[in-house]
């Protein structure tokens, strides 16, 4: 009677540095978990509300007239020739929404998953991410109202609106980054979640949000461009509405934004190992 082969199973070698090694190829391998956060917070921020998506239509809508009536009927700043005041701020309006709502939301995203975090293992990087993902919801919406806008002003857009994807996507650098580190930040320093609402808020006084960054003189034009929020709101009005941009401050603001997002992935790369610990 022949004697049965025993299978051995290949050894397995388990080093420390293992995780680190195939961090961003498992980023890749868990894409899945992303796009499922991301409907999954979709349907949360939707579901059984009284307004629904029209909230991400109206707070845009409220908050450019609430602009339009300040800093153009009450200050008296114009618009490039031609172009309507309530278009130009919507233009800046657009770009910052994004942007404060992504800020907001990942600050939020890890305590929020508290749970998920110390239970599995999984690139951490994908909670901040899936906030981006759902922010970009409200940006699309948005941004269709603003084509309703320059409908309602007879407004026809330039040719470069072509190369708004290219500023969205600064938008969505800017945005990473820094929600790489308030969302890191929170998870050891709880009442961090305080400071943000107030940053966003005095963030978006000192952003050409309602204003051309042309009132800016040019004593404070390189100082005014390290926020990296000018580089891209300006990127916007120069797709919608054809008004020239300073070179220099629009480098310095690209510069910012990708500083931001390298410090931020390695800051968050450095706290990541204590995440479940702490939180």
């Amino acid at each position: 009677m022949p004697i049965p082969k025993i299978y051995t199973p290949e050894k397995l070698q388990i080093s420390a540095d293992s995780v680190d090694r195939h961090y961003w190829q498992d980023i890749w391998r868990y894409r899945e978990l992303l796009y499922i956060l991301s409907w999954r917070d979709i349907k949360v921020r939707y579901k059984q509300t009284v307004f629904g998506a029209t909230w991400s239509i109206m707070r845009p809508l409220l908050a450019t007239i609430f602009f339009t009536i300040v800093f153009h009927k009450v200050a008296r700043m114009e618009a490039p020739e031609n172009v309507p005041y309530a278009v130009l701020v919507f233009a800046g309006m657009l770009p910052w929404q994004f942007f404060s709502n992504a800020l907001s939301e990942s600050g939020n995203s890890l305590v929020g998953n508290a749970g998920l975090i110390s239970k599995v293992y999984f690139p951490r990087m994908i909670i901040p991410a899936s906030t981006i993902i759902t922010g970009l919801v409200d940006f699309f919406i948005s941004l269709f109202l603003l084509f309703g806008v320059c409908v309602y002003y007879n407004y026809m857009p330039p040719l470069q609106i072509i190369f708004l994807p290219l500023f969205l996507m600064l938008a969505i650098i800017t945005s990473f980054g820094l929600g790489l580190w308030v969302s890191a930040m929170q998870v050891s320093y709880r009442d961090f979640r305080f400071i943000i609402p107030f940053l966003v808020q005095f963030g978006m006084y000192i952003t050409p949000v309602g204003f051309s960054s042309n009132v800016i003189p040019d004593k404070w034009r390189l100082l005014y461009a390290c926020n990296p929020m000018v580089g891209v709101i300006d990127g916007f009005r120069w797709c919608i509405l054809g008004q020239p941009v300073h070179f220099l401050s629009m480098f310095i603001s690209i510069f910012v934004s990708f500083l931001l997002l390298g410090l931020g992935i390695r800051y968050f790369r450095a706290t990541e190992k204590t995440f479940a610990d702490i939180i």
